[in-house]
C-alpha cells in the first residue's frame, strides 16, 4: 500500500469511525444531564459486529452524545425501544437516487428501510458537465423533468441539498462522466491533452469531497475506456485516499478476466477498489461465483484492498442497451438509433444479439430466454402500456423477433427502455451475501408509491433490498447475525469510503440512527407490484432530526452533503 493511504488510513481510523465499544466502559448518568432525544430500553447494534447489549443512546444536536445507562438524564424527547434493535442508519452504497431526489427529497423507500445516506456514481455522475451534455440530459429526461443548474459534481450535491433531502448524499465522479466532457461517445483513446484534462476533472472533484472514481464497464462510451485509462484516472483518486468502484467489464462469460482488470487497477493506482453488485450472470456462468470469490480472497490475503457490494435478488436491472453490441451504440443515443433504423445494419444488429461474443456482455444471452426479459420503464406514453410485460411477449403481440421488437422499442421510447433481467441462482446470492467483504446497494432510485413514480415500474430492490436483507437472509435464512448484518450496512461501507464519523455510535458520531424491529423487518415489493415499502422500521433521525416517526415520514428534510474523510470544511 503506498505511505499516503497508509497515512490515511491512520488518520482515518485513529478519529473517523470509532464505535462505543472502543471506548471502554459505558457511562451510567445519576445527575440529571441533558439530552435533545433519548432511545431508551433498545438493544442497540453499534455497527461494529460486537454482540448486542440492552442500552440507552442519548442524542445531542447532530451528534451521538452517550451510550449506556441513561436512566437518570431528562431529554425533550424520549422514545421507548424496548423490544427493538437500535442501530447507526444505513448506508446505500448504490443509489440512483440522482433524479428521485429531485422530484421527491423525503427518498422515502431507503428511509423507510433505515437508510440514512445515499452513495451515487455508479459510472456516471451528475457532474462534471458541459453545455453538450447538459443539453442532452434534459432531452433524455423521462417522467422526472428538471432543470440543470450546475456544472461541477459538488454545485449538483449542493444544489440537491439545498433543495430539501431527508437523507444524507455523497457521490464517486463518474469515469464515463469525465470520459464523455472531453470525448463524447466516440471509441478511441483520448488524447494527451485530453486525458490530462480528463485527470484534472477527477482531481476537481476529488478536492470537493467525492469518494472516489467509479467506473461501468459494459456501457458505451465506457466500454471504450481501456485500463491504462483507467490507472491513470484511478491514480489521481488514490492521492487524495479515495476508493475505485466498478460495474466490472464482464460478469458473466470474462468475469475472471474481469476481476483481475479490477485487481490490476488497484495494484498499478495504489488504491482500494469495490466490486459493484457481485454475481456471476447467466447459466452457464454459474459456477464462476465460487472462482470470483477465491480469487478476490487470494488478493485480499496479498494485501490488496478489495471489496464488493450486492443487492439481494436473482435479477437485476438496466436497460437494452445490455442486449446489443457497443458498436451500434458509438456516437450517443442519436447515432445508435439512426443505426437502428436502417434497413441495412438491423439484421446485423439482430445477429450479434443472437450470438455469444467475446468482446461485449449481452445480457439477452445471459438472462437465457426473452421470457426472462421484463420492461419496467418507458419514457413515451404510449408504450407505458407495456411495462410489466418480457420481451417474448411484446415479441408476440407485435409479430417480431425478440431482437426486432428490442430494436423498435429503442427507436420508438427514444431511450435505452429500463429493462430487467434475471440472470442470477439463488444459491450464488446466499454465497455473495455470506462474504465479510460484501455491503449493500440498491443499485435504484429511492422512490414512493405516489405520483410520477407511479408512472413507471422499478426493480423491487428500490423498496426491499436492505430489508430483504435483514429479514430474508439475516433472520429467516441465518445466513449472517444480526449484528453482523448491521455491520455490513454500517462500519463496512463507512470504512471503505473513508466517511468520517457516520454510521457509528461513539460519543461524537452523527446521529443517523434506526430503530427497528428485527423480528419483522421485510420487503413487500415484487415485481408485479413493485410499489410496495418494505415495514419493520420504526424510527430513523438524520443529522439528529426524526424523519420516520413510528413508520411516518415526519417531513424533515435534514439531509446533507457527506464528504470524504480529510475534505475540509465549506
Amino acid at each position: 500500500m503506498p505511505r499516503i493511504l497508509v497515512l490515511v488510513a491512520l488518520a482515518f481510523f485513529s478519529h473517523g469511525c470509532a464505535s462505543p465499544s472502543a471506548t471502554g466502559t459505558e457511562p451510567s448518568v445519576t445527575r440529571a444531564e441533558a439530552y435533545d432525544v433519548i432511545l431508551h430500553g433498545g438493544t442497540v447494534y453499534d455497527g461494529t459486529g460486537a454482540a448486542p447489549r440492552r442500552a440507552d443512546v442519548g442524542l445531542r444536536g447532530d451528534r451521538v452524545a452517550s451510550v449506556g445507562d441513561l436512566s437518570g438524564a431528562t431529554a425533550s424527547t424520549r422514545i421507548d425501544a424496548t423490544g427493538l434493535a437500535v442501530a447507526p442508519g444505513f448506508i446505500n452504497v448504490l443509489s440512483w437516487a440522482t433524479e428521485s431526489l429531485i422530484a421527491d427529497g423525503r427518498s422515502q423507500s431507503d428511509l423507510r428501510q433505515g437508510v440514512t445516506l445515499e452513495i451515487m456514481g455508479e459510472g456516471w455522475s451528475m457532474g462534471p458537465v458541459n453545455e453538450a451534455m447538459k443539453a442532452e440530459a434534459v432531452w433524455r429526461q423521462g417522467d422526472i423533468k428538471y432543470a440543470i443548474e450546475w456544472t461541477t459534481l459538488d454545485e449538483y450535491l449542493r444544489w440537491l441539498a439545498g433543495r430539501g433531502i431527508s437523507t444524507n448524499v455523497a457521490s464517486l465522479v463518474g469515469a464515463a462522466t469525465v470520459r464523455i466532457h472531453e470525448l463524447g461517445y466516440e471509441n478511441r483513446a483520448p488524447t494527451a491533452q485530453e486525458l490530462a484534462r480528463m485527470k484534472a476533472h477527477v482531481r476537481r472533484a476529488m478536492e470537493d469531497g467525492a469518494l472516489g472514481i467509479g467506473s461501468s464497464l459494459i456501457y458505451v462510451p465506457a466500454t471504450f475506456s481501456s485500463t491504462e485509462e483507467l490507472v491513470e484516472l484511478a491514480r489521481v483518486a488514490a492521492q487524495f485516499g479515495g476508493i475505485y468502484v466498478t460495474h466490472m467489464r464482464s460478469e458473466g462469460a470474462r468475469v475472471l478476466d474481469a476481476v483481475d482488470e479490477t485487481l490490476r487497477i488497484a495494484r498499478e493506482a495504489g488504491i482500494r477498489a469495490e466490486i459493484y453488485h457481485l454475481k456471476a450472470a447467466g447459466r452457464e456462468h454459474w459456477p464462476k461465483m465460487a472462482q470470483v470469490i477465491e480469487r478476490i480472497e487470494g488478493a485480499r490475503a496479498q494485501g490488496v484492498p478489495i471489496t464488493a457490494n450486492m443487492y439481494p435478488y436473482v435479477a437485476g436491472a438496466t436497460g437494452l442497451d445490455a442486449a446489443m453490441p457497443p458498436w451500434v451504440q458509438e456516437g450517443g443515443l442519436d447515432a445508435w438509433i439512426g443505426r437502428l433504423k436502417d434497413p441495412k445494419i438491423r439484421p446485423r444488429v439482430a445477429e450479434s444479439m443472437r450470438t455469444a461474443s467475446p468482446d461485449w456482455e449481452n445480457l439477452l444471452l445471459a438472462a437465457g430466454s426473452p421470457e426472462r426479459v421484463l420492461f419496467i420503464g418507458f419514457k413515451n406514453p404510449a408504450l407505458k402500456p407495456l411495462t410489466g410485460k418480457t420481451l417474448a411477449e411484446v415479441a408476440a403481440m407485435r409479430g417480431k423477433s425478440p431482437e426486432e421488437a428490442a430494436m423498435d422499442l429503442v427507436i420508438e421510447d427514444q431511450s435505452r427502455v429500463g429493462t430487467a433481467y434475471e440472470l442470477m441462482s439463488e444459491e450464488n446470492v446466499e454465497l455473495g451475501l455470506r462474504q465479510p467483504w460484501v455491503s449493500i446497494g440498491s443499485d435504484a432510485d429511492s422512490l414512493a408509491p405516489e405520483g410520477v413514480f407511479l408512472q413507471s415500474a422499478t426493480h423491487p430492490r428500490a423498496y426491499g433490498a436492505f430489508a430483504r436483507f435483514l429479514g430474508r437472509y439475516s433472520r429467516d435464512r441465518g445466513l449472517v447475525p444480526l449484528e453482523e448484518a448491521v455491520r455490513r450496512l454500517t462500519s463496512l461501507p463507512a470504512t471503505n469510503f473513508r466517511l468520517e464519523n457516520r454510521s457509528c455510535f461513539a460519543p461524537g458520531c452523527f446521529a443517523d440512527v434506526v430503530v427497528f424491529d428485527a423480528g419483522r423487518i421485510a420487503d413487500h415489493a415484487t415485481f408485479a407490484a413493485p410499489h410496495r415499502y418494505a415495514t419493520g422500521v420504526r424510527h430513523v433521525f438524520v443529522n439528529g432530526v426524526q424523519v420516520l416517526n413510528d413508520g411516518e415520514h415526519t417531513g424533515a428534510k435534514p439531509g446533507r452533503v457527506v464528504r470524504r474523510a480529510g475534505t475540509p470544511e465549506r
